[in-house]
């Protein structure tokens, strides 16, 4: 088959995610054959490194042998079975690992079928609680701006990217916006941790001024993702929790794309050295084969809901896949790698390297920043570099680093002007670095004119 007979196909009938399909007029959609390693491979042999992760999902790298004998022997056991009323040895095997790596006091796990599930389940659950303890007014939720929780309709009214939201808003609940801890925004001279503790001080006054009607404060501890991979510093997060305890308020970490070692810790609530009431989990939970997610959450929040069944408060909220036993193993599999690997350890030589590789784009005229957290990092263009004004979102700068990459042997999705690199951890320092020298070549086509 010829790439250009199944772009015809697929065009014909495929309407694709986050997409304007009138794009495809004149840039159709990358088919792909097979994907080995961080390698993604066409119908007639290009191949590209998958820098993206395929939606930051992939850790390992594409027909990893050792994911691959996990699921074929599963297979053959038990494809799926409801676990409303029965159990299988993988969901508990996967349990039990789950509440022995994630921060201490997390000791119970909910399952659901993607990240936007697993957040929609916590806010239900994060509720109910309250309502349970007989306090119905507390109801609201608070978000962090620019932060984005997915796209079902509760995930997404905890989001304020207006990209993604601002069509659906009569349909989405209204939520408290704090002001983000982004360092980009932070003033000359000011460090991270003094922007962050400083951008705290409004969190502390709602929650002072709200706390009987607020549930749980939800947030993406380090990066803000979807956000243009905005970062950070731990402390806000450490704060955070102090005031959450103070107030009687929840605190739910969204890591479905920081977790699994993204950010340098194997979560990023580590960096906080904090246990939140709720941590939501998916994308390398799977290692990017199979959609799976869980909500770990407290015995404390379990307990709310443990009563004789005339009560009425059991915790009513299912996915017809929950717990499925292929995605567990998978899990397990992917679990399995990060103890017998050493991969966080291999992770931190390998984030030096991407360091090292774009540190003279901090000098380039339309660089507005270049920040990385662990296995993350990103290059923001701008189009003047002392004001940091930034280029009309309608000029799609990034989508030109996009295109360059393809005769590269790259894939490099961006984020409006942000380009970024987040690749699975199999990467080799050569790959690296190649994608340092095609994310600068792209930047300078980009900025042309």
């Amino acid at each position: 088959m010829r790439n250009a007979d199944l772009v015809a196909r697929d065009i014909k009938s495929v309407w694709h995610p986050c997409t304007q399909m009138k794009d495809y007029e004149t840039l159709g959609p990358v088919p792909i054959k097979r994907g080995q390693g961080v390698w993604l491979e066409d119908f007639e042999g290009n191949r590209f490194i998958d820098a993206v992760s395929s939606w930051w999902v992939n850790l390992f790298g594409h027909a990893n042998p050792r994911i691959n004998a996990a699921i074929q022997q599963q297979i053959g056991e038990l494809e799926h079975v409801i676990l409303a009323g029965f159990t299988h040895e993988p969901v508990v095997n996967l349990s039990e690992r789950l509440i022995e790596v994630t921060p201490e006091g997390l000791n119970k796990c909910f399952y659901a079928d993607n990240g936007s599930s697993a957040v929609e389940a916590a806010l239900k659950m994060s509720y109910h609680y309250w309502k349970n303890h007989g306090k119905p007014a507390k109801k609201n939720f608070v978000n962090l701006s620019n932060s984005y929780h997915g796209e079902t309709l509760g995930a997404l009214a905890l989001g304020d990217v207006p990209l993604y939201k601002s069509t659906y808003a009569p349909l989405l609940m209204e939520v408290i916006t704090a002001p983000s801890p982004d360092a980009y925004n932070k003033e000359a001279g000011e460090t991270d941790e003094d922007y962050a503790l400083r951008q705290f001080e409004v969190m502390e006054k709602i929650l002072a001024e709200k706390h009987d009607e607020i549930c749980a404060v939800v947030t993406e501890p380090l990066i803000q993702c979807a956000g243009g991979m905005r970062m950070h510093h731990p402390v806000y997060h450490t704060r955070l929790r102090e005031a959450c305890d103070r107030y009687g308020v929840h605190l739910i970490a969204d890591e479905i794309a920081v977790g699994f070692g993204r950010t340098g810790t194997l979560f990023a609530s580590e960096q906080s050295d904090i246990t939140p009431d709720f941590m939501c989990l998916s994308k390398g939970l799977t290692a990017g084969y199979l959609p799976l997610s869980v909500v770990v959450t407290s015995n404390d929040v379990f307990d709310a809901f443990y009563d004789d069944y005339e009560t009425l408060k059991a915790f009513l909220h299912s996915h017809s896949y929950t717990g499925n036993p292929i995605g567990c193993a998978v899990a397990l599999a992917t679990l399995d790698i990060f103890r017998d690997d050493n991969v966080i350890a291999n992770n931190r030589r390998l984030s030096r390297v991407m360091a090292e590789s774009v540190a003279h784009l901090a000098d380039h005229p339309n660089v507005g920043d270049v920040r990385q957290r662990g296995m993350t990092l990103a290059v923001e263009m701008v189009k003047n570099k002392a004001t940091k004004e930034p280029f009309p979102f309608a000029e799609r700068r990034g989508m030109r680093v996009f295109k360059h990459a393809l005769t590269r042997e790259a894939l490099l999705r961006p984020l409006g002007n942000v380009s970024y690199l987040m690749p699975p951890y199999v990467i080799t320092e050569e790959q690296i670095r190649h994608l340092g020298q095609v994310l600068t070549e792209g930047i300078d086509i980009a900025v042309r004119d």
